[in-house]
């Protein structure tokens, strides 16, 4: 059994151990149950639970969330609105965010996927300075997608 402070209390039967722990107004928390013997401890485990939450929350907040943001396309888009498009992809992958291209197709555009694919090979060269391909050009349904990490790719 270990004490509230981290010493050594001895081998005690589970009576004696749980006098103890009633007399110091502590829990008795088996903390490994497959050594030989048992091994427990003295603690407030409400105040250990309540602490454990207290450091994940805590790391959660340290995490960096990554935003995935979406520029929308399709295969007839103009040659100014594709530049003006690439720009905004641009922008958020230097601000650290990873960005989807959608590239939607209506009616039966979706029989010249070819287009769509060419448009986005197109993007992916001109955003290479600054973005690496995570996920390669894929249908999902009536749209052709692809994501992008900032990052530039390795020559």
């Amino acid at each position: 059994m270990i004490g509230p402070d981290g010493e050594q209390l001895g081998i005690l039967p589970v009576q004696e151990a749980l006098q103890l722990a009633q007399e110091r107004d502590l829990d008795l928390v088996e903390v490994a149950p497959n050594a030989k013997p048992p091994v427990c401890r003295l603690m407030d485990y409400g105040k250990y639970l309540y602490e454990r939450q207290k450091r994940e929350r805590e790391a959660r907040k340290a995490q960096k969330q990554v935003e995935i943001k979406e520029v929308r396309l399709r295969p007839k888009t103009g040659e100014h609105d594709i530049q003006v498009v690439l720009r905004k992809a641009r922008k958020f992958l230097e601000d650290g965010q990873k960005v989807k291209v959608r590239i939607r197709f209506r009616g039966r555009e979706i029989v010249h996927s070819n287009v769509a694919r060419d448009l986005m090979r197109r993007v992916a060269e001109e955003l290479a300075d600054v973005a690496v391909v995570e996920s390669p050009p894929k249908m999902e349904g009536r749209s052709m997608i692809m994501i992008l990490a900032p990052g530039a790719a390795k020559p």
